[in-house]
């Protein structure tokens, strides 16, 4: 097949004469463009079907200086078409008498109009500029040719164009090139700057031609590429007619672009942007448009209606279309198993905390199961950035009795509780007209002066007392004037400092007297608003009077960088003084919590491995011991009376040990603590449940704490630890009767020597080894061999431990020989000298040794400086005057809570699954009858 004939306009540079021959010709010299439209016409057709077209051709076009004169020939064809009327407010005109001047700059104003209008252009000059505009907008996809058309002042014509020629596919062209030049953020603010922007509006109104809508749209959709950008276009109503449009429904691809350039506009959603798409009828079609076939037009329309969101004055309109359930449906689907990233979610999870803003909405969101959802984001750790701001969202349920039923049932409190101490999270937050639409703000152009007092301002120039404005200070205001003083000063309570913080939130057109008496508002109000709400029901123990609650309000009291805020006391204050929480109180071991807390100091976390708090101890110990009062109160009236004796004699095993152990922390008078403690069996009750698994981390602590608080009730006038006959003082010691036999010279000479099993021969007296013991009386003047041995061996003794035996049996006392076998604190007694020399005197019938030697690891162990990790290791030798002194050291009055608890720890590890010995030594202590005092009986 012969190939095709080659012609002038195969060749580049033969277009590019062409161009430039028509670009030179001036307005009113050289030939008409339409004699010239011919050869014109078929090199701007070559150059827009092969020269643009072809791989490298739109850079090749630029490179060989094309656009120069391609603009020159738009800026012509501008200003040879008659421009229409133009109408107050429309946009810049023909720049006609610029055409021939060069480039304009970009920053320049468009000049006036040139001539009324006429119908439509010339067919040829139609045709002309039909060629051109495709081939710039094509050569304006790169962004080379866009940043060259801007420096060539490009902009202006095509406004002009715009502007001037009416018919749809020149618009469509020259929207088109405008949308192209857009992408640029340089060229997209010229094109603002140039007035573009009312005539696309225009075009969309006036134009029918889907494809020129669709490039109008385009245009638009491109110029929003800044949030004053999208002001901007907001504010000269280009969301309206994209609203209409869409209202109206297009063909499916209009549609795709309508819904891309109504996102891009409602990012960062204003007031105008709401308004016009709430008055043009936008809101009923994209919640339909939700549901679309097509992914990417339903995933944006999802987007535009939680953007829409963040405007209050259309949140009430989107809910009565539907959108509340089209927002939680998506939120759900993307949060289920095969959802998307929790980026995806975050617009989402704000716009469903907007709605509820609205009372309608909150309904809507209530009964489309948006509590649950709301609930699972909460729980959900991964979602935790979202929490403050779901708790927010929350508030606004804070008095409706049914949402705040089913968010009591699904577990808000425990984590109301968690987020008073949690971390912050990162959410931006939302501008004014973000607020709830139930009360819109008035707009007042002088907020600075309070409507009442513009009335009374007015009325005193009407009547005469005045002679104008000027003469009344705006200081006067009532919204400028300081509080009155009170009258009266009002001596601060005993926990007032905790009352006082600096962080208060400014409302704006308030006066900072009136700010200055407002609660603060931090990051932990709205949790604390939603926990003061549960707190005020008639029975508000089942969900705040818990471990977690309990926790999270006393972990925000004591670990505040800053003074509390009120509301948390005041929740506290009024959960103690409910009777109906007396018996939560009691089950949850809350009292003892309280205390062990606030006034101990002791936190869950610090123990039993302590961790820096503020100082704050004496706050914290008034508060606590306020809280205890409060309870006092409630137990010891005649309905406590009643609750704690049903808690103690019917409750289950593990309610009757919590009411055993708070007792003595709640009740003070002596009639009704002995009624229940002793004569009921509860402090037996609770030492035999200290052996048992512990139903709280902090059982052990607590039940400590509380065997120490009874027995200072039982015993009020004890002040030592320690019996009188155990003498801790180091008073210099006796005179030693054995050591005259020890020397190469002894005054006495030994007739008889005991052998130990090391070889060890140990020189005594017969006469007083045998009046010592009735076992040595027995083996040295009986009839057994060693009484006619003059080396009598003893089995089983080492020599450490056979020194204070031969000391006793010369009638040594105090010599200081029985400190000889214990071992130094912090090395296990269990197998060592000391407790061979305790079997050894129990087995040759030496109690007073004994006693001797008990005291001896008694005075090393168990010193008031001693540590708690030695208590255990002295009960562990299992004889009872030591597990005594173990109970005494442990209860003592004047010990330190946290070494008290740990020594109890420790005689409960010692002590195993026998129990008795722990039990019958505490009880002892407890009751003062260890030490011969005269104490209460214990029954049962």
């Amino acid at each position: 097949m012969a190939a095709a004939k080659a012609t002038l306009t195969d060749s580049l540079s033969f277009c590019l004469a062409q161009l430039s021959a028509a670009a030179r010709e001036g307005p009113g010299g050289g030939k008409d463009p339409a004699i010239n439209e011919t050869p014109l016409g078929r090199a701007l057709l070559a150059l827009r079907t092969r020269h643009i077209k072809a791989a490298g051709g739109i850079e090749r076009f630029r490179a060989r200086g094309g656009l120069r004169p391609l603009l020159a020939l738009l800026r012509r064809a501008a200003a040879a078409d008659p421009a229409p009327s133009q109408s107050p407010g429309s946009a810049p005109p023909s720049i006609a008498s610029a055409a021939s001047e060069g480039p304009v700059p970009s920053q320049s104003p468009a000049p006036s109009a040139v001539s009324p209008s006429t119908p439509s252009p010339p067919m040829r000059l139609r045709k002309t500029l039909d060629l051109a505009l495709s081939i710039l907008a094509n050569c304006c996809t790169e962004g080379a040719c866009r940043a060259e058309v801007r420096r060539l002042g490009g902009i202006h014509p095509l406004v002009t164009i715009l502007q001037c020629v009416k018919t749809d596919s020149i618009q469509n062209r020259t929207a088109r090139a405008l949308g192209n030049l857009a992408m640029e953020p340089e060229s997209c603010g010229d094109i603002h700057s140039a007035g573009a922007v009312p005539l696309l509006v225009e075009s969309l109104t006036a134009c029918q031609d889907s494809q020129c809508l669709q490039s109008v749209v385009r245009a638009l959709r491109n110029l929003a590429d800044s949030p004053q950008h999208r002001l901007a276009l907001a504010q000269q109503g280009a969301v309206r007619p994209l609203a209409e449009l869409l209202a109206a429904a297009p063909d499916p691809a209009l549609t795709s672009a309508l819904v891309r350039a109504l996102l891009e506009l409602s990012r960062g959603c204003s007031r105008a942007c709401a308004e016009q798409l709430s008055l043009g009828g936008g809101l009923g079609p994209l919640v339909s448009l939700a549901s679309h076939p097509k992914r990417t037009v339903r995933e944006a329309t999802i987007l535009i209606l939680a953007n829409l969101c963040a405007q209050g004055l259309v949140r009430p309109a989107l809910g009565n279309a539907g959108g509340v359930e089209v927002l939680l449906g998506e939120l759900r689907r993307r949060r289920g198993p095969n959802g998307t990233s929790s980026a995806s979610q975050q617009p989402l999870v704000r716009a469903v905390c907007l709605l509820c803003r609205e009372a309608i909405n909150r309904a809507r969101l209530r009964d489309a199961g948006g509590l649950e959802l709301l609930m699972g984001l909460l729980q959900d750790p991964r979602a935790n950035s979202w929490h403050p701001r779901i708790v927010a969202a929350l508030v606004g349920f804070l008095y409706d009795t049914g949402a705040l039923g089913r968010l009591q049932a699904l577990g808000l409190v425990p984590l109301l509780a968690g987020q008073l101490c949690g971390d912050a999270g990162n959410e931006e937050e939302d501008g004014r007209e973000a607020a709830s639409w139930d009360f819109p703000e008035e707009r007042t152009p002088e907020r600075a002066e309070a409507g009442s007092f513009r009335s009374l301002r007015s009325w005193l120039i009407s009547e005469g007392y005045t002679a104008g404005p000027g003469d009344i200070s705006p200081d006067w205001s009532p919204e400028r004037c300081p509080l009155p003083e009170p009258a009266d000063p009002v001596a601060p309570a005993p926990a007032q400092p905790l009352l006082q913080t600096p962080r208060t939130l400014r409302t704006p057109g308030r006066s900072p007297a009136a700010a200055a008496v407002e609660e603060p508002w931090g990051r932990e109000g709205p949790a604390l608003l939603l926990l003061s709400r549960f707190s005020q029901a008639p029975d508000p123990s089942g969900a705040l009077v818990t471990g977690p609650a309990l926790c999270g309000l006393l972990a925000y009291v004591t670990g505040a960088p800053g003074p509390p805020s009120p509301r948390a006391l005041r929740i506290l204050a009024r959960l103690t003084c409910n009777p109906a929480c007396l018996e939560a109180f009691v089950r949850s071991y809350g009292a003892a919590l309280l205390r062990a807390w606030l006034v101990l100091g002791v936190a869950p976390d610090d123990w039993p491995v302590p961790h820096a708090r503020p100082v704050r101890r004496n706050q914290h110990r008034e508060l606590g011991e306020m809280l205890l009062q409060n309870l006092t109160v409630q137990a010891e009236s005649p309905f406590g009376v009643g609750a704690l004796t049903h808690l103690l004699l019917s409750g289950s095993p593990e309610d009757r040990v919590a009411c055993a152990l708070t007792l003595p922390f709640i009740c003070r008078k002596p009639a009704l603590w002995r009624r229940l403690l002793l004569d009921q069996g509860g402090l037996r009750l609770l030492l035999t449940a200290l052996t048992r698994p512990a139903p709280h981390p902090l059982f052990l602590f607590f039940a400590a704490d509380s065997l120490s608080c009874l027995q200072s009730l039982v015993s009020p006038t004890v002040s030592s630890a320690f019996p009188p006959h155990v003498s801790l003082d180091v008073d210099a010691p006796s005179p030693c009767l054995y050591e005259p036999l020890l020397g190469p010279a002894p005054v006495r000479a030994p007739d008889l020597h005991f052998l130990l099993d090391s070889g060890l021969q140990l020189p005594a007296q017969r006469a007083a080894s045998a009046t010592a013991s009735p076992f040595f009386r027995a083996l040295l003047s009986g009839s057994f061999a060693e009484a006619q041995m003059d080396l009598v061996p003893l089995r089983g003794l080492s020599p450490s431990a056979a020194w204070p035996i031969l000391h006793h049996l010369h009638g040594c006392r105090g010599c200081g020989a029985a400190l000889g076998p214990v071992p130094p604190p912090g090395q296990p007694l269990l197998g060592s000298e000391a407790e061979e020399a305790l079997e050894a005197a129990g087995r040759f019938l030496l109690p007073g040794l004994e006693e001797e030697l008990e005291e001896a690891v008694g005075r090393i162990h168990l010193s008031p400086q001693g540590g708690p990790e030695s208590v255990g290791e002295v009960f562990r030798l299992g004889r009872p005057r030591l597990a005594a002194h173990c109970a005494r050291w442990t209860l003592g009055p004047g010990q330190c809570p946290r070494k008290r608890a740990l020594a109890l720890v420790g005689l409960v590890e010692a002590s195993g699954e026998e129990a008795g010995p722990l039990t019958e030594a505490l009880l002892a202590v407890v009751m003062g009858t260890e030490s011969g005092a005269k104490g209460p009986t214990l029954n049962g």
